[in-house]
């Protein structure tokens, strides 16, 4: 259920990777097409079901008879195609202005992700992005939908829950951020507290909320 949102209460802002604060859905989709072709998957089932979530978990979904050590091994593969595949990702629309904004008003960031710190640091480094505080599936137990990243950058920023704004473009993203307790902004047309085109759009809202005339 939608809540009612003051981004003028808002003490910090978590942010999603991939499709969210770097444009890198080419990257993705390429590297889960040659995978699924690999792994004799079908394309459109890997593609719908592969954006936000960690790759074991997609990989689960996909080949439910594989065991454990089947799952990593399919895991690792999904992201070495993925770690030199960097010509075309770049920063997404807004997303330096955003940024810039969340540090002229003295908000916290992370980034909060569901690749790994290897691909992770590749993107953000393409898209000449630097976060103060980076936490990617190696850093927790259980990826999105769960809530453990989003409450883990909490406390490490030391901010309540529930003034953390956690912004995504993926329904297990969103899911996550609503199970932290964490009011939520939502790209791609998906229904979160706040609807947004882009992040330059956030980064007009939170000064207007945030700076007293």
């Amino acid at each position: 259920m939608r809540r009612l949102l003051d981004l003028g209460a808002v003490e910090a802002v978590l942010l999603d990777m991939d499709g969210t604060l770097v444009d890198s859905d080419a990257s993705v989709e390429r590297a889960w097409r040659t995978w699924a072709e690999e792994y004799g998957v079908d394309e459109a089932a890997v593609l719908a079901v592969a954006h936000g979530s960690p790759a074991a978990r997609t990989v689960r979904r996909l080949l439910p008879e594989l065991d454990e050590r089947g799952v990593a091994e399919a895991a690792r593969r999904q992201h070495a195609l993925q770690y030199d595949d960097l010509a075309d990702v770049a920063a997404a629309a807004g997303a330096h202005d955003l940024l810039a904004e969340l540090d002229r008003l003295g908000l916290p960031w992370a980034v909060v992700t569901s690749a790994d710190g290897r691909l992770a640091k590749a993107r953000l480094d393409a898209a000449a992005i630097d976060p103060p505080l980076l936490l990617s599936i190696d850093d927790v137990r259980a990826g999105k939908p769960d809530p453990e990243g989003y409450l883990l950058a909490a406390a490490r920023l030391r901010v309540d829950p529930a003034r953390c704004l956690a912004v995504e473009d993926s329904e297990p993203g969103l899911a996550a951020g609503r199970a932290a307790g964490m009011p939520t902004a939502a790209l791609r047309g998906l229904d979160g507290d706040l609807c947004l085109l882009d992040l330059g759009q956030l980064a007009h809202l939170l000064h207007r909320a945030q700076v007293r005339p």
